[in-house]
């Protein structure tokens, strides 16, 4: 049996992110990017635009021949909107694939322990107390949302603390679903006693980056950097504890402390993503499970590759829902649910071998 244990440990040691997987990662990124920037309902030449981005590199200058109109459509709508969908494609991919590796359960997601919940009840307070309406640099929207989902997750963790998560991490999924559901209930009875911001609420809570701006980025960016360095940090501890608890401490790891740590910044880097563009689902479903189909099993390939394919793909889906009703947005949590959701059905019924 240990020899068995050793020989797995081995397998899973030897994994390492190849470098055609990180080139077609950093090719996708790329290519989402370009489309993002080049498509839109303004008429900017291909050609334009690319001089226009030459011109602002260092010791370069390039006559884009650009009004100061588009020029401005380039930088200050465009290229922001493109850079906040792909910190919160990359944060919520990242963290669905800590979730899964933590949990040894490949049908976890960022929103597990209550995150989307307390987002929820934190916007819907912000919005029906008339202090935010989800726009703007100093809006109380994102900061209550990213209160609300921190304060959430730390009432899941402490619930199932006290349940036993120490014999078991199944006490703190069960204790996410009833924390989620509690603030789920008040955030519900919230809406009903105010009918009329409604359509606001459910603006939000579809997800969206139509309101993004360097601001949002800017106050994204150190959480999501910080969570995924965290995350990135423990990826080879997390490919020993694939193999127990038991086989972990044996070889000097402290599951537990790893499991918190992690859970930690996964949590922290989710409740930011979602404060700046709503609740967003399945993203982290979706994206390292494919990876982990594609590239293989071990935590060294599937959360640097989570990352990257994290963030192409919500670019992807974010073009796709300001073009394909065009001039009207699909919001962009619709796009991916609907995706999403036969994809859960798909990793249901292969969840016995996602995990190798």
């Amino acid at each position: 049996m240990a020899l068995g244990a050793r020989s797995e440990s081995t397998a899973v040691v030897s994994e390492r992110l190849r470098a055609p997987w990180f080139l077609v990662g950093v090719l996708a990124i790329v290519c989402a990017a370009a489309a993002g920037l080049l498509i839109g309902p303004a008429d900017i030449e291909i050609s334009a635009v690319v001089l226009e981005l030459i011109d602002r590199l260092p010791l370069v200058t390039a006559d884009s021949g650009l009004s100061s109109i588009h020029a401005n459509i380039i930088w200050e709508v465009r290229l922001p909107r493109v850079v906040l969908g792909g910190l919160v494609g990359a944060t919520l991919a990242i963290s669905g694939a800590s979730y899964q590796a933590v949990f040894r359960n490949p049908l976890a997601d960022p929103y597990l322990l209550g995150a989307a919940a307390g987002a929820g009840l934190g916007a819907t307070i912000a919005i029906v107390t008339g202090s935010g309406d989800g726009m703007g640099t100093f809006d109380t929207v994102p900061l209550l949302a990213f209160l609300g989902s921190l304060v959430a997750v730390a009432l899941t963790y402490f619930l199932g603390y006290s349940s036993g998560v120490r014999r078991s991490p199944a006490a703190l999924l069960l204790s996410g679903v009833a924390v989620a559901s509690f603030l789920t209930a008040i955030q519900t009875f919230i809406q009903q006693r105010n009918v009329e911001t409604i359509r606001q609420v459910y603006s939000w809570i579809l997800g969206r980056l139509n309101t993004a701006s360097w601001s949002e980025v800017s106050l994204l960016a150190p959480y999501a950097l910080l969570a995924s360095l965290v995350i990135l940090f423990h990826r080879r501890t997390l490919d020993v504890m694939r193999l127990g608890d038991a086989e972990a401490s044996s070889v000097g790891i402290r599951p537990q402390a790893v499991r918190l740590i992690v859970i930690i910044a996964a949590s922290l880097g989710t409740a930011a993503a979602v404060s700046v563009s709503g609740l967003i689902a399945f993203v982290g479903l979706i994206v390292p499970h494919t990876v982990r189909l594609l590239a293989g099993s071990s935590n060294r390939i599937v959360l640097p590759l989570s990352v990257m394919f994290g963030a192409a793909f919500l670019m992807s889906v974010d073009l796709l829902g300001r073009t394909i009703a065009s001039p009207a947005e699909v919001p962009i949590g619709v796009i991916t649910a609907f995706c999403g959701a036969p994809f859960f059905v798909v990793v249901l019924r292969s969840s016995r071998k996602s995990l190798g």
